[in-house]
């Protein structure tokens, strides 16, 4: 008993470090057994756990399966292509975004890639199976196949059951009135970055930004409001298609704009395009010819030439001008379509539209005082504006008499439509050039942009000289009853081989309603218009583009707000009298 004792007295003792790691572990007097089953049991709720959430990916996974390698992409397509609505003045959708689905691969997962391209292009005939081959050949993670296929497309692929295929719903850009704002809108490309319009400038100013910094989601973004009325622009488009049919016509244009605000209410360029339907877009003769183009505006030049000597104080509506013979200019001769033979006042220059008189008045003031005048009047400088489309007017490259001469009555410079809308909007408004736009604007936000140009007095005579124009003058067949409306005409003949071409011409009228306190200014613009038994074989502006006007005006003016009067006096007593201008 006592040998038997002795081995367990000499039992090395148990280092003091097991001792404490063993009382943390197990406690003291706890049963080993029981905390071993304790254990195992919590391995196997792990594991259950683990298994449990695989299993719920694998059913998501299949009830949605355009899901599978979204998150590859999801996070940087989505919001990438995310845009904001853009309404008209009103509220009605311009443009929006609605979800389509798109075809991708995985070509790292796909086990039989003939048979997948094979089945993949019987299904969408249109895909080119040498394309979809070499994309499912590489070796990347993900590749798209084919952007916004139908959702019975979509439906017929999935069934397939080809691995490494699915579908991702991407942002989808449609516009609801489709061509009617057209090249006012633009377009945007298959990942919906805004390519032209006012999709392009959305993306210049801001929006690319937030799209780069994660920020931009259908629920963040507010709709971007314009200053176009869907009502105006689809009343102008439809008279402008009748005219450029009934005409025979080469195009068509024209534009309402906010004589006080500088907003443009309505724009349209025929041909135009449909938006949802991009490739049209290409046409080069769908181009936007109120702000990319440039032409020579012809006699409405007229209305900056007589500004311009009036706001001298030099001349009166009664100054008188001699228009009894051709001017000639070195081997140039300068003459009127109807001539007089006479002395003209201000007033008649005007109404007859004398390319002499006009002449007569730009020399009058000097080269450097008319190209000073057109450059206050922004004739002579790039017009920018939130459209990115736009082009320089075509100047002289020696400014001489013989050009102030020709550019007196229109011809010799070349501008864009639409800031030769800005102009004449200053010569009628009390004498403010504002800058146009397309978005919203307020009449105290405009004048926060206005620059006076000429005296308000001049204003009041301009008004005066557009209304008589539709009184007496060129304008007459605009003159819609009941809104007072004043005008002017332009016919430009087109150069054609470096040489006018008398049977090729453009013409233009520029309209103002009411003429007493404008609101708004109509330019109505027809590329070749040919001569019809009516126009008694004349294509000039008068016989075209001047009735063209007026039937807009009629219809376009109650959706303005413009309440028809009638009965109401000459210009010289409401326009001039009622101002206290004298003549």
């Amino acid at each position: 008993m006592t040998d038997m004792a002795v081995p367990a007295r000499n039992k090395p003792a148990e280092p003091w470090r097991q001792r404490v790691i063993r009382s943390l572990l197990y406690g003291r007097n706890v049963d080993r057994a029981a905390k071993a089953r304790a254990r195992v049991g919590l391995v196997i709720l792990v594991f259950g756990l683990v298994y449990a959430v695989i299993a719920g990916r694998l059913v998501m996974f299949a009830a949605f399966p355009d899901g599978r390698g979204g998150h590859r992409t999801v996070s940087q397509d989505a919001i990438a292509t995310a845009r904001p609505d853009i309404v008209d003045r009103n509220g009605e959708i311009l443009a929006t975004d609605v979800k389509a689905p798109s075809l991708f691969g995985e070509p790292r997962r796909i086990i039989d890639k003939d048979e997948a391209v094979e089945l993949l292009t019987a299904t969408l005939p249109d895909l080119e199976t040498a394309e979809v081959r070499q994309r499912l050949g590489t070796h990347k993670g993900f590749v798209w196949l084919k952007r916004e296929i139908t959702p019975s497309q979509q439906k017929e692929i999935h069934n397939l059951g080809i691995p490494g295929i699915g579908f991702l719903r991407e942002n989808k850009r449609v516009y609801p009135s489709g061509r009617e704002v057209a090249h006012l809108i633009g377009l945007v490309n298959i990942d919906n970055q805004g390519i032209a319009g006012m999709e392009k400038w959305l993306d210049t100013n801001g929006l690319a930004d937030l799209h780069r910094a994660g920020f931009a989601t259908d629920r963040l973004q507010k709709p971007v409001q314009l200053s176009v009325d869907l009502r105006v622009e689809h009343a102008l488009r439809d008279e402008l298609l009748k005219a450029k049919e009934h005409f025979h016509a080469k195009a068509a244009s024209g534009l309402v704009s906010n004589v006080k605000t500088g907003e443009i209410v309505a724009m349209v360029s025929l041909p135009d395009f449909d938006p949802n339907n991009p490739k049209e877009a290409h046409d080069p003769d769908r181009i936007n010819r109120l702000t990319t183009g440039v032409y020579e505006m012809g006699s409405t030049f007229k209305a900056f030439t007589l500004a311009m000597a009036l706001d001298t104080g030099k001349y009166d509506l009664n100054s008188m001008w001699d228009a009894r013979a051709p001017l000639r200019y070195g081997r140039f001769k300068i003459h009127d379509d109807e001539p007089k033979g006479r002395f003209l006042n201000m007033k008649e220059v005007f109404t007859f539209s004398s390319n002499i008189g006009a002449a007569r008045i730009a020399l009058a003031q000097g080269v450097e005082a008319h190209k000073a005048f057109l450059r206050k009047m922004g004739q002579l400088d790039r017009l920018r504006t939130e459209l990115p489309e736009s082009a320089a007017p075509i100047l002289p490259r020696k400014w001489g008499e013989l050009n102030t001469v020709t550019i007196a009555f229109g011809h010799g410079i070349a501008v864009a439509p639409l800031q030769a809308v800005m102009g004449i909007d200053a010569l009628v408004n009390g004498g403010y050039l504002i800058p146009p736009t397309f978005l919203k604007r307020s009449e105290a936000d405009a004048m926060k942009l206005a620059k006076r140009v000429i005296k308000p007095e001049t204003s009041v005579k301009m008004r005066y000289l557009l209304r008589l124009n539709a009184e007496i003058g060129t304008a007459r067949k605009a003159n819609v009853k009941g809104y007072y409306v004043g005008g002017k005409t332009g016919t430009a003949e087109k150069v054609i081989n470096g040489r006018y071409a008398k049977k090729k011409v453009l013409t233009a009228f520029t309209a103002i309603f009411p003429a007493d306190a404008p609101k708004y200014q109509l330019l109505v613009m027809l590329d070749e218009p040919q001569a019809l038994k009516e126009t008694f074989g004349f294509i000039t502006s008068g016989w075209n583009a001047v009735p063209t006007g007026g039937k807009v005006i009629a219809r376009i003016a109650p959706l303005l707000g413009i309440e028809p009067r009638f009965d109401l006096p000459p210009s010289d007593r409401l326009i001039l009298a009622a101002s206290k201008v004298t003549q």
